[in-house]
């Protein structure tokens, strides 16, 4: 969520503004007690509180505190294969996962950006993001690597494996870098590019010397 779309600490009182989906309002609940708060210091009914909704209502979409999190990221790694599948024909096995991981991220603008990791300082999300991050990252990877045993057999299990975590890996550094730019950073898709197309073109050298 960014902080465009995130009203101030304390200024839950929505007069006059159109109800929002659950999710969202839970979101937006979260970010704000955060802030006030922080994280460790708020619980799941707190958090369902401010949101106007019940408690069962919020594991309806978010197993865990947590998960408020990688609410982006979550919704992108279904897209990700997605978008695999739909670029997979005119493209390379590898190229795909470059053009795809373009298209996943043209859908997330600058007012999305992740809240919890923009402001991991002052939310106090720092460790949790690092505690719940492995499991992101190999969710992205498991993408990676099926569509790379289909496309690039020259890989070799051994070597899809390890090429699917180094380009997630790359992904989620350009990622990084993208947040912290702030109101500069520029599109998504160019950082993701810059960070993985140095990867890709390492493992299409390994395909040449393989063949």
């Amino acid at each position: 969520m960014g902080s465009s779309e995130r009203e101030t600490p304390g200024s839950h009182v929505r007069v006059g503004r159109p109800r929002r989906s659950s999710p969202v309002m839970l979101e937006e609940s979260a970010a704000e007690l955060f802030l006030e708060q922080g994280y460790d210091g708020t619980t799941i009914d707190q958090i369902s509180s401010r949101a106007g909704v019940a408690r069962t209502t919020f594991f309806n979409y978010f197993p865990t505190k947590g998960d408020l999190l990688w609410v982006e990221l979550d919704a992108a790694v279904p897209r990700l294969d997605d978008a695999l599948a739909a670029v997979s024909a005119g493209s390379s096995g590898l190229g795909a996962v470059e053009e795809a991981l373009a298209v996943v991220a043209d859908d997330i603008t600058g007012a999305r950006v992740p809240w919890a990791v923009s402001q991991r300082e002052l939310m106090g999300t720092a460790d949790e993001l690092r505690a719940t991050g492995l499991a992101r990252l190999l969710a992205v990877s498991e993408v990676l690597e099926r569509h790379l045993r289909r496309t690039e057999p020259a890989l070799g299990d051994a070597g899809a494996r390890a090429a699917s975590a180094s380009i997630a890996a790359a992904a989620m550094a350009g990622a990084s870098q993208w947040i912290e730019e702030g109101t500069a950073r520029g599109p998504l898709a160019d950082h993701l590019r810059g960070a993985v197309r140095p990867v890709v073109d390492g493992w299409r050298g390994r395909i040449g010397a393989i063949d």
